[in-house]
């Protein structure tokens, strides 16, 4: 086995063809597209190169009969300053972008060279896998659910790489739970009671997001965010702008009717956004978006029904917290998405606009929103683990703390 750096383009396709490689065979795989990988490694479209480095490398079978070797693995490596979690007393790298045959000694072959290079830049453990970037991509192995195609930009894996992570003495730092459900089931009694009686105060008011204002909805969502979030499980706070820009990038395949804000006296106080699963169109296009399979992507998105849409991002500002707030934005939205109705002072469920909804993970150290999750009624349709490797054996391990 031989392991080579990635410095070439032709080391770049090789390397996001491991994953093809690796995974191939299994039905539930979609590819990932190419640009969404690359850009990660682009120090022009990543924005974590200011605060730290990248390096990738594959595992080559080089006594294969394939030319040049068979793919066999793949691991990138990474530092950035600004990323911290609660409680952490050491300097820790990430890993991520990680795929191996079923072998051990291949497996650690990977890990031991992305250590190394991580024990050089003064690291002192390693987190992964994980994104060098933001935690809504590519963050995560799955350890339950691995039977389920991915959302967009999700780690997708077979069932042993659990095995090669533990084996080498990774320990779960955290676990990561998504929560799904029928959009047709109907929600529980007491989220209408509780939307009646915020309902009963004309202070509070929602509204969905429209596109021809998105700069307003930006600035909503970050006042929003940055009171909820900022400070808390290493999220730092968002500047209007870069929201904006985020916003405008997702424009062409924003679904209006699925992002939602609860506003009190005028003021933003709650948000609700939801994506239409992308993989359900990107599973087309086989990891390509050049020019001819954007247009093949348009094509599909105006003839193939998108039946799957996931949550982004859910929450209230701490004042509002426990006050029903939660309850009001979600029936709200159920008006439209559920097509939910008033009958004889009964609420019943109309036309879905779509079948199914997935929720991105929550972390099981925030017991608050899994608990709003199962309030929903989901089920728990699969979990991700962050495993941490103390570089330092004899160093006591500590997972996550639990956020109160």
């Amino acid at each position: 086995m031989q392991l080579i750096e990635v410095r070439s383009k032709k080391q770049e396709q090789l390397f996001l063809e491991v994953n093809l490689e690796i995974n191939l065979n299994n039905p539930a795989y979609i590819r990932p597209l190419d640009k969404d990988i690359n850009e990660v490694f682009d120090p022009r479209k990543n924005k974590s190169f200011r605060f730290g480095k990248a390096i990738r490398w594959i595992l080559i079978d080089d006594s294969s009969l394939t030319p040049g070797g068979k793919l066999i693995g793949r691991i990138a490596a990474f530092t950035n300053k600004k990323y911290k979690n609660k409680g952490d007393d050491i300097p820790v790298g990430g890993i991520g972008f990680f795929d191996c045959i079923n072998n051990q000694n291949a497996a650690d072959m990977l890990f031991d060279v992305a250590k190394h290079w991580l024990i050089q830049q003064g690291m002192q453990a390693m987190d992964g896998p994980i994104n060098f970037g933001e935690r809504d991509r590519w963050w995560g192995l799955v350890v339950k659910g691995t039977e389920i195609p991915p959302m967009y930009c999700m780690n997708f894996n077979a069932p042993y790489y659990q095995q090669l992570f533990e084996n080498y003495g990774f320990k779960n730092f955290f676990n990561q739970v998504c929560f799904a459900l029928k959009v047709k089931d109907r929600i529980q009694q007491k989220f209408f009671d509780r939307h009646a009686e915020c309902a009963k105060d004309p202070n509070f008011s929602s509204a969905h997001l429209k596109k021809n204002q998105l700069g307003k909805f930006a600035k909503d969502f970050t006042t929003v965010y940055n009171k909820a979030w900022a400070g808390h499980g290493g999220m730092k706070q968002l500047e209007e702008k870069v929201v904006f820009k985020m916003f405008q990038k997702m424009k062409p395949v924003l679904d209006e009717r699925i992002n939602w804000f609860v506003y009190y006296k005028g003021e933003p106080v709650a948000i609700w956004i939801n994506l239409p699963d992308l993989n359900q169109w990107f599973k087309y296009l086989n990891g390509k978006f050049d020019l001819w399979n954007k247009l093949k992507f348009l094509w599909i998105k105006m003839t193939i029904k998108n039946k799957k849409f996931t949550g982004l991002v859910f929450g209230v500002v701490p004042e509002f917290q426990g006050k029903g707030v939660d309850s009001y934005m979600i029936i709200e939205g159920a008006k439209i998405i559920q097509g939910v109705y008033i009958e004889n002072g009964e609420y019943k469920i109309g036309k879905s606009i779509y079948d199914d909804y997935e929720m991105q993970w929550i972390g099981e150290f925030n017991p608050k929103m899994i608990n709003v999750a199962e309030a929903l009624g989901t089920y728990r349709s699969r979990m991700l683990t962050t495993y941490r490797y103390l570089f330092d054996r004899t160093k006591e391990f500590k997972p996550h703390p639990v956020l109160l």
